[in-house]
């Protein structure tokens, strides 16, 4: 049984960044990375529907150490895999990774300070390695299935039902009619992508997302690139784009209304005076309760002023053969119907964790920095912010978990792992994101661990605070327990 320091799980942005952060920081470490399908690029590989881009900018979705120079900072899913598959060739971590390798079981043993795992590879048994380190970064949902509603008459549908997260590559919808039933950033994405071939492509939603416009390319950016090294204008344009994500999100904690009116005026003016926006583009919740749909350029927009794009809003009554019929009796008319429905969730990746033969019940753990489990050993988690990019949390993550390598190194010990103080016993237990009340979180939150009131129990999803917490903090705070 081949034995590692530490197993990457997932080699996507956070499991490549790991890597790459592993091979600068641990160099004395041996590592292996598990990826279950046969690319790099995680979700930027499994995703090819219409359009795949990204709904943050790549100054702050990109990696802290690779600086993002394209001249779109609102980046294609193409360009994106590129710019993964670069980081792995430049930081030669290809080598590492065993792809179609699916970690399926993982079980700690105590006695032995080291867990093994059971790892199914694609047209082959299954085999076992162990690693003292366990590091996943196999993202939160489920790439064997999407969200998919059960609409009553869906099997008399006589024309094609398609899944974004498995998209057909020899789909025909050049004059069509598309329905895409959806309101977030998926459907946001496919809608005026489809638009540009089909016949027609009408939005169908249960009720509406708020909506910011805003150009694909940094002008900022892109000037300071033309005076300055690519590092240093990545950095400046890093720092500046944090800085307003933040605030922007702050003000729709202490002025929502302010927020929401500005907002919807926003879209007013795309849309004009009689376009119906308190209908199709008015939330009934405040901002940021839910992810804001970012499209670039108002190309969305500018379908719905083309008349190549409808929005319907309302509950879907059932499917005909030719389209779907609305409770209010509206009916659309369709050829395809796209079911941009969401995802689902799973907790680090759907393994079975044990540890010395009982199973692992990560709901009943709370969660130490966003990372790690209560007494859960030698295992780290990359789960990026919700509200923010993804990567500023991963490469947190990714110091963080080479900092305790190394001072576990420097010490001599085996084995990390986080323990409640006598004083966090009677803290009340959190849900792990809270104030963030989409449906795909909602209907799993429950199967996630803890979150409590103090630090380092938290899971705050502020980057600035979590640079304190996770960056400066000691490694050695009380309730991360060094043994062996």
């Amino acid at each position: 049984m081949d034995h590692f320091d530490v197993v990457i799980v997932g080699a996507g942005l956070s499991g490549i960044g790991a890597a790459c952060h592993l091979q600068e920081k641990c160099p004395g470490r041996t590592f292996t990375l598990l990826e279950g399908r046969d690319a790099i690029g995680g979700t930027w590989d499994l995703f090819r529907y219409p359009g795949i881009r990204s709904d943050s900018d790549m100054h702050t979705l990109g990696f802290s150490f690779k600086p993002w120079v394209a001249e779109k900072s609102i980046a294609d899913g193409p360009a994106i895999r590129d710019y993964v598959n670069e980081a792995a060739d430049e930081h030669d971590v290809r080598k590492h990774i065993r792809f179609r390798h699916s970690l399926k079981a993982a079980a700690w043993s105590t006695a032995e300070k080291k867990w093994t795992l059971e790892v199914e590879v694609e047209g082959r048994e299954s085999i076992q390695l162990s690693c003292n380190f366990l590091f996943m970064c196999a993202g939160y949902y489920d790439y064997e299935r999407g969200h998919r509603p059960d609409f009553e008459g869906q099997d008399t549908f006589e024309g094609e039902i398609v899944d974004p997260q498995f998209w057909p590559e020899d789909l025909d919808y050049a004059g069509k009619r598309v329905a895409v039933i959806g309101s977030g950033a998926t459907a946001m994405t496919i809608v005026p992508n489809m638009a540009d071939e089909a016949a027609h492509v009408t939005m169908v939603q249960r009720s509406p997302t708020y909506v910011v416009s805003r150009p694909d390319r940094d002008a900022i950016a892109n000037t300071l690139r033309r005076f300055l090294p690519d590092e240093w204008a990545y950095a400046i344009t890093r720092f500046k784009n944090v800085q307003l994500q933040r605030f922007m999100y702050d003000r729709t904690r202490a002025q929502p209304e302010k927020v929401k009116e500005r907002l919807l005026d926003m879209v007013r003016e795309e849309l004009g005076p009689d376009y119906d926006v308190e209908k199709h583009f008015t939330p009934r919740y405040d901002p940021w309760d839910q992810r804001l749909c970012l499209i670039p350029n108002g190309d969305l927009y500018a379908g719905i002023r083309e008349g190549r794009i409808s929005v319907v809003t309302d509950h879907i009554g059932r499917f005909t053969p030719n389209g779907i019929e609305m409770e209010s009796g509206e009916k659309v008319e369709a050829d395809i119907v796209v079911m941009a429905t969401g995802l689902e969730l799973q907790v680090l990746g759907g393994v079975a964790f044990s540890k010395d033969g009982e199973p692992i019940s990560f709901p009943d753990t709370f969660s130490y920095k966003g990372m790690m489990y209560s007494d859960v050993p030698n295992l780290i988690q990359t789960f990026g912010y919700i509200n923010a990019s993804w990567t500023l949390r991963a490469d947190l993550t990714c110091e963080y978990a080479c900092r305790l390598l190394n001072h576990m190194a420097a010490t001599g010990h085996e084995v990390a792992v986080p323990r409640l103080r006598p004083e966090d016993l009677g803290m009340p237990a959190r849900d792990w994101i809270e104030d963030f009340t989409p449906g795909y979180m909602q209907r799993m939150m429950h199967l996630f661990p803890k979150q409590g009131d103090r630090e380092p129990w938290r899971n705050t999803q502020n980057y600035t605070l979590d640079k304190k917490m996770i960056r400066k903090a000691p490694i050695e705070d009380g309730v991360i327990r060094f043994e062996g």
